[in-house]
């Protein structure tokens, strides 16, 4: 809000009386699973006595009635304090939505599979909090929220060390393979937790038969869309992290329109 507002609404104040009250809907344009719609209210508060009501459920598929926008949020106080607050508090439930929409669409994908979505940490910045929670409500699943959470050994850290045997050596928890020999070596290495990155079909169908006997979980990362994560799940693994979930998806259609 100091980003929007600055020193003031130079357009509001010149217009609408002070004191004046207004009221309206925040509307959905689109088919979406909205998220954040409590923020709404907490923009508002910060601003001036404006009364906000949440009028649909986050979580599911909300679609337009009959091709017209539906209305998701009533809003009602000083119209000065609503016309200031109004796209800061758009930006946020029309991001988020964004977010939730397109996880539950992967999530959707993979239903029947036993396989879940996670998210990554290619969040923006700042955001991330709110970020992986519209992942939740989209159905995902959040992966390590920053560093300090989880141990995930990548190819740098292998690098490093000078192999995975010495990584492993060193911390135990999710390590990263490329292929099916780094996948062999992290195993008899004690690895039981592994990040199969950038592999064909069939590779991850090989990786899975190798380590049927083996108390391994599998999260697959590298290349996931809408088209080809189903065929992904079926291969057998458990997790599969789609980056795109926060950086590559599309805001949802939200305005709000006065009385």
């Amino acid at each position: 809000m100091r980003e929007d507002i600055g020193k003031g609404d130079i357009t509001t104040e010149q217009i609408v009386a002070e004191g004046y009250i207004a009221s309206g809907r925040i509307l959905l344009k689109e088919s979406a699973v909205l998220s954040g719609l409590e923020i709404v209210g907490w923009v508002f508060e910060e601003l001036g006595e404006i009364q906000t009501k949440v009028l649909v459920e986050e979580g599911v598929w909300i679609d337009p009635e009959d091709n017209k926008p539906r209305a998701i949020i009533s809003i009602k106080g000083d119209a000065r304090a609503i016309l200031m607050g109004e796209r800061v508090a758009l930006n946020f439930i029309a991001r988020l939505s964004g977010i939730s929409t397109f996880t539950k669409r992967f999530v959707d994908a993979v239903e029947g599979t036993g396989a879940r979505i996670l998210d990554t940490r290619k969040t923006t910045p700042t955001f991330r909090y709110l970020e992986k929670y519209a992942v939740r409500v989209g159905g995902g699943v959040n992966h390590r929220m920053g560093l300090y959470d989880e141990v995930l050994i990548k190819e740098n850290h292998i690098s490093i060390a000078g192999g995975i045997k010495e990584a492993l050596s060193r911390v135990k928890g999710e390590i990263e393979v490329r292929n099916l020999q780094e996948l062999k070596e992290s195993i008899m290495s004690g690895a039981t937790h592994l990040l199969l990155d950038n592999m064909s079909i069939k590779e991850l169908r090989d990786a899975v038969a190798i380590a049927k006997d083996e108390n391994v979980t599998f999260e697959v990362s590298g290349g996931v869309t809408l088209s080809n994560v189903r065929e992904i799940a079926e291969t057998g693994v458990d997790y599969i992290s789609v980056g795109a979930l926060t950086h590559s998806y599309q805001s949802i259609d939200i305005s709000l329109e006065l009385d």
